[in-house]
């Protein structure tokens, strides 16, 4: 384990240049101080090992999207088929966590398109929207973010993201008030029409 001086040494060297066992280490010691501030007994069987799988957890899961190094892999094909229609994935689960209290942002996303000669692979929809919520985050920003890499990954402009989502830090915390959505969208070129829009929320009511 690391000693003070050996954290406040691999801190000194800047957040990027941290390996990630080097996070992770980092992590656990000062996650274990906030538990001994909370009063908690840290030599209880249940708890000692809680710093450590807390540390592992942001790293290698809820936070894996801000190593470059998870960025997914994108696969384009040629739309052989001329399709000139939307191509939509819907309710992809969404999972992230609020910047502002590190409570969980949980609810769906939904992804649409219009080919301009490529298509992608449909898994990689969700990989992207993964990629961009498992670091903290605001909803409006996510929203803008997976829409705006779908365009420079595809080379369109015609893009449309939509995400609802339910906040914990209003359902567990300050007004606690459950079961209330929040909603924002991202629309680009022909999702900017009336006639692609009008045609977009049909296909998400079927």
């Amino acid at each position: 384990m690391q000693t003070e001086e050996s954290i406040a040494s691999v801190l000194a060297r800047g957040r990027k240049e941290l390996t990630k066992a080097e996070k992770i280490e980092t992590i656990r010691h000062h996650f274990r101080e906030i538990m001994l501030a909370l009063g908690l007994d840290l030599e209880d069987d249940s708890l000692k090992d809680t710093p450590a799988r807390v540390a592992k957890m942001f790293v290698n899961e809820v936070f894996s999207g801000l190593d470059p190094a998870n960025e997914p892999a994108v696969t384009l094909f040629e739309n052989n088929f001329r399709y000139n229609e939307i191509v939509l994935e819907r309710d992809i689960p969404l999972y992230s966590y609020c910047e502002h209290h590190f409570v969980p942002i949980i609810g769906k996303v939904h992804v649409a398109y219009v080919s301009q000669g490529k298509v992608i692979g449909l898994s990689k929809l969700n990989r992207i929207t993964h990629y961009f919520a498992k670091r903290p985050q605001v909803q409006e920003r996510l929203t803008i973010q997976i829409a705006e890499y779908l365009k420079k990954v595809m080379g369109i402009a015609d893009v449309a993201v939509i995400i609802k989502a339910e906040h914990l830090c209003v359902a567990s915390r300050g007004v606690n008030h459950t079961g209330c959505a929040t909603v924002t969208s991202s629309y680009h070129g022909q999702f900017l029409t009336e006639p692609r829009s009008r045609e977009l929320h049909a296909l998400l009511a079927v």
